[in-house]
């Protein structure tokens, strides 16, 4: 007989040390913790201070390794660019490592950061496991904002690459994003060195000599290998809207978040 929800609650009571580390057993680690939480430098905790894994190895190769690859992991259905994609765990492994090539040959390593600014199209997805299969941290940035929103965090971020749409489409519209991309970009002290762009058939960009073709990068690109990171390590920085101020970073690791 498995445990009870009262068992497994008094568990988590009686020893939380042992029973974090227990959960921890779901992950797959390169280097396994033997310590589940750093109190240290309260109440700025660290979880599991020792462990070594990568977040893209969790997410996708273990399941194609364990004989899941054919299975789905990313169903796309857009009824309002009306575009249907499929893909398996042994296909979307394979985008994210062609992809995370491509930005390793942009300059892109452990610790960098990449600014992500796309409408919900799979490639936000390849584009952020991407980031994670080579250590590096990226920003998703909501399309809906404008250049100064986006430069504000282009400034804050200080990515290396940039990965963008051509454009985004809403119930009554298409809005094409390289303008604004470029405005932000021009507003900025030190803007990022590449831009990807992935074009869609509803508005293609225009290109400039920074701006490299998402489908051309991928063309040639081989696949790379998973970089193992520090469970503390960062894994991407989420920020607020900036109502009531400057807009704030969240950074988050592979299993705790905390402010900037």
């Amino acid at each position: 007989m498995g445990h009870t929800y009262a068992d497994t609650y008094a568990a988590s009571l009686s020893d939380p040390e042992q029973f974090w580390l227990d959960a921890a057993g779901a992950i797959d680690w390169s280097h396994a913790p033997t310590r589940a939480l750093d109190g240290a430098s309260r109440p700025f905790y660290r979880w599991f201070p020792d462990g070594v894994m990568n977040t893209c190895h969790n997410a996708l190769d273990r399941h194609v390794e364990a004989g899941r690859g054919e299975q789905p992991a990313l169903i796309y259905d857009s009824p309002v660019a009306d575009e249907r994609m499929r893909y398996s765990y042994a296909e979307l492994t394979s985008e994210v490592a062609r992809f995370a090539s491509a930005l390793a040959g942009l300059g892109v390593g452990k610790g960098d950061r990449v600014v992500i600014y796309m409408p919900m199209v799979p490639q936000v997805a390849i584009a952020m496991l991407a980031c994670a299969r080579l250590g590096a941290v990226h920003s998703v940035v909501f399309g809906g904002f404008g250049a100064k929103e986006l430069a504000a965090r282009i400034a804050d971020a200080e990515p290396t690459v940039l990965v963008c749409a051509s454009c985004g489409i809403e119930p009554s519209r298409v809005v094409e994003y390289k303008p604004i991309v470029d405005d932000a970009m021009a507003a900025v002290a030190t803007p990022p060195r590449h831009v990807v762009v992935f074009q869609r058939k509803q508005a293609r960009a225009t290109m400039t000599e920074r701006d490299i073709d998402w489908g051309e990068l991928m063309a040639g690109s081989e696949p790379a290998d998973c970089v193992d990171v520090a469970a503390t390590d960062p894994l991407y920085v989420l920020y607020t809207s900036g109502t009531t101020g400057n807009p704030r970073g969240w950074s988050g690791t592979t299993v705790a978040t905390r402010w900037r």
